[in-house]
C-alpha cells in the first residue's frame, strides 16, 4: 500500500492523500522505460517528487493506458496533490510505501 503526501521542506505534511493505493500488483505492469516516474515507485520503500518532477508525473498520468491501470481515483488523487506541491514553495510529493 502506498500513501501519498505532501510534505514541506521540514518534512511537514501538508496534505494527505484521502485514501491509500494498492499499487504491488499495479506496479508490475508499469513500462519504466516509457513512465520513469512511475516506473520508479517501490511498494515497499518512500519515492519523493519535486515541483519539477511532478509536472512529468501528470505528464505520465495523462496517458490513457497509465489511467486504465491506476483507475480514475487514483489518477485524480495524485494530479490534485502534483497541483498543490507545483502551487507552493519548497513543497514535494512523496508516496509511502509498507
Amino acid at each position: 500500500m502506498l500513501d501519498l503526501q505532501v510534505r514541506g521542506e521540514a518534512d511537514d505534511i501538508v496534505m494527505r492523500g484521502s485514501f491509500g493505493l494498492d499499487w504491488t500488483e499495479v506496479l508490475q505492469h508499469v513500462d519504466a522505460d516509457r513512465f520513469p516516474f512511475l516506473g520508479s515507485l517501490l511498494p515497499f520503500a518512500d519515492t519523493m517528487f519535486n515541483a519539477r518532477q511532478t509536472v512529468r508525473l501528470r505528464q505520465e498520468i495523462a496517458d490513457r493506458s497509465v489511467a486504465e491501470l491506476l483507475g480514475r481515483d487514483a489518477v485524480a488523487e495524485i494530479e490534485r496533490l502534483c497541483l498543490r506541491v507545483e502551487s507552493g514553495s519548497h513543497l514535494y510529493l512523496w508516496f509511502l510505501g509498507d
